[in-house]
């Protein structure tokens, strides 16, 4: 026997070692989804059979059945989060141990109140919800009325009858998470605004309308040379 053939011979008994120990993690997990132990044994089980399968191939030009990339386990956990420790079993660190606030605005401006008003009604009759047929009488009720019928984000008012003009989405790291009950209903400010050991972290500005003549001709000034102008007739 080769060296080769006994590097093969260890390489799948780690294969059959590693399902091993992947079969005893998800019985000991018993459906428990995210569960810190199947994930490290997926793993070792994984890159075993890659490892298996890629001297196959170099020995023999013969491949397994498992279509399997290799893992990197530290970048794996940091992408998806595993529980409370690496695949190594050591802790793993958190870039923001604070609380990640996302705040948006988005302004709109309302063509036909009367239409509004009719669509959320139409949705209040749709999606009964706590039982409630009431007319909708106002703007603001109409308003929260179609984003609960719809997915609950600013995207259920992309409708005809209201006009999105500007917005802006604030990312902020925050060291106390929101409680909306600590704020009255008239206040409209107090749960946005950041504390003074809060953070902005990112910022995203949406613009509505946007002019493509002036666009263009902003990059026609930019790429003309020093001295020189664009010929625009």
């Amino acid at each position: 026997m080769t060296d080769r053939h006994a590097e093969l011979d260890a390489a799948l008994e780690r294969v059959i070692a590693a399902a091993r120990e992947h079969l005893a993690a998800v019985k000991a997990a018993n459906g428990r989804a995210d569960d810190d132990e199947v994930w490290r044994a997926y793993v070792e089980l994984n890159n075993a059979s890659n490892s298996y399968d890629e001297l196959l191939l170099d020995e023999f030009g013969e491949v397994t059945p498992w279509d399997v990339e290799a893992i990197d386990p530290e970048e794996a956990d940091r992408q998806l989060g595993v529980g409370i420790g690496g695949v190594d079993g050591t802790e793993a660190e958190d870039p923001h141990p604070q609380v990640i606030s996302v705040r948006q605005r988005r302004d709109y401006r309302v063509p036909s109140v009367a239409a509004l008003l009719r669509l959320a009604e139409a949705a209040r009759r749709n999606n009964p919800g706590d039982g409630d047929t009431s007319a909708v009488e106002t703007v603001g009720e109409a308003i929260l009325e179609l984003m609960q019928a719809g997915d609950g984000s600013l995207g259920a008012l992309d409708i005809p009858e209201l006009e999105s003009l500007d917005g802006v989405v604030i990312v902020a790291e925050v060291e106390t998470p929101l409680d909306p009950e600590t704020y009255d209903d008239t206040d409209g400010t107090g749960p946005f605004t950041l504390s003074d050991g809060d953070r902005v972290v990112d910022r995203l500005d949406e613009h509505a309308f946007v002019d493509l003549d002036d666009e263009l001709a902003e990059d026609a000034d930019a790429s003309e040379p020093e001295g020189k102008t664009a010929d625009r007739t």
